[in-house]
């Protein structure tokens, strides 16, 4: 009689692999929605400004609303600072999106900089397995995000709708590749049986 140890890991991919095909729509759509972003990327910039503006908003005033329910707390003067501030960022976000943009890209630009930087010396210093690989990376995130600081402020305007885009599209594939491995995987034995 031979025993059989339970992976609940295993037992996952049965109920995963049913809904592959889930899977494979939401890759298709990903990549379709990136597509969008990249060919509209002026329409996708201030799509997603506004979005993020407007999340801001209606999360500091959630948290306001929180804080004066929460008000004997002994951190409700930074609670209700930090809920301030997030709504005035949103509010100015939604007021002035055409500066949101601007100032989000200067900030992914700066983003881009400092994390390649950090990647770039990091791994030449770590040597770690494939270590060129991760500086090439990090010296490509440095030079995009001069480029980017470089067109300033045009590249407000166009930058965060492709890099959205961009995003969406590795996604799409990550899904799709995901969902076609899970389906092509061979069928396991059921557990439990003895």
């Amino acid at each position: 009689m031979s025993q059989t140890t339970y992976n609940p890991l295993i037992a996952g991919i049965d109920e995963i692999r049913g809904s592959w095909g889930w899977f494979l729509f939401l890759g298709i759509l990903f990549i379709a929605l990136g597509t969008a972003c990249i060919a509209f990327n002026i329409t996708a910039t201030f799509t997603t400004v506004l979005v993020f503006g407007w999340l801001l908003l209606i999360g500091g005033v959630v948290a306001l609303i929180q804080s004066f329910t929460t008000g004997t707390w002994g951190g409700f003067f930074l609670y209700l600072l930090t809920a301030l501030l997030r709504g005035f960022t949103g509010y100015l976000l939604v007021r002035y999106p055409l500066m949101g943009a601007e100032t989000l890209t200067v900030v992914l630009a700066s983003f881009f900089i400092v994390g390649g930087l950090f990647r770039a010396i990091g791994s030449g210093m770590a040597k770690f397995p494939s270590w060129g690989w991760a500086v090439f990376s990090g010296v490509v995130s440095v030079a995009l995000g001069v480029m980017v600081l470089w067109q300033m402020p045009i590249t407000g305007l166009w930058f965060i709708g492709l890099a959205v885009g961009i995003d969406l599209i590795v996604d799409g594939v990550a899904v799709t590749s995901f969902a076609t491995a899970i389906h092509h995987l061979p069928k396991l034995p059921a557990y439990g049986a003895a």
